[in-house]
């Protein structure tokens, strides 16, 4: 049975979109106000990697600058989201909470593992109540190694979880997290979703609430 499922964060569930643009326009204004930074702000650099640990974006985007003034941006861009998060400017995907409500009602566990640091996740899982129905929201930070990979392993081993499980998110980062821990691959084809990337997933959904009938048909046919 399907009985355990594990989604990404941004991108899968929360629409950090919204309050993607507006963060990162904030910190670049401040780094501009430091004399840090005079070019625009690299939004659609960062909408190709999105889904990478912090560290990495920031070596990305602000490549020509010292690790002390990538911390430094990294603790003012996580702030802002918060802040933003905190004040009602993110949403979640449509049907999350009733994707969630069933997966509860059919005995399926709920988990989160995220590239997004501690403060971030918790920001989003306290504001929209997701522990309503998610069982522990795991971040990148939990792990030495940022794989997503070893995080999902961290999942299966503290509940050891040892039926049927599923990876949901919307990068090749999750796709891989799934196949490395011989689970199943739902591609997720969301607003940072790339085509060559849910190629490798095992199915892809345009809704969550999709999950609905993919659950179903799989545990139908594993009770035959």
């Amino acid at each position: 049975m399907l009985q355990s499922l594990i989604f990404d964060m941004d991108g899968t569930l929360f629409q950090t979109d919204k309050i993607l643009e507006i963060s990162l326009d904030d910190t670049f204004n401040h780094l501009r106000t430091l004399n840090r930074w005079d070019a625009s702000t690299p939004i659609d650099k960062y909408r190709e990697i999105m889904g990478v640990p912090l560290p990495k974006v920031w070596e990305a985007l602000l490549p020509n600058h010292s690790d002390e003034i990538r911390k430094y941006t990294d603790a003012y861009f996580l702030n802002r989201l918060v802040e933003n998060i905190r004040n009602g400017k993110g949403a979640l995907y449509p049907n999350v909470k009733e994707t969630f409500s069933f997966l509860k009602e059919n005995n399926c566990s709920i988990y989160i593992a995220s590239n997004g640091l501690k403060d971030y996740l918790k920001a989003i899982v306290d504001y929209y109540d997701l522990n309503n129905w998610v069982t522990e929201t795991f971040s990148i930070q939990q792990i030495q190694t940022l794989d997503k990979g070893d995080l999902v392993k961290t999942i299966i081993k503290k509940y050891d979880i040892k039926s049927a499980a599923a990876v949901v998110g919307d990068r090749l980062s999750d796709i891989n997290a799934a196949k490395d821990n011989n689970l199943l691959a739902v591609g997720c084809n969301f607003d940072f979703a790339q085509a060559e990337e849910l190629a490798q997933a095992d199915v892809v959904i345009n809704d969550l609430i999709e999950l609905r009938n993919i659950v179903t048909k799989i545990n139908n046919s594993l009770s035959i």
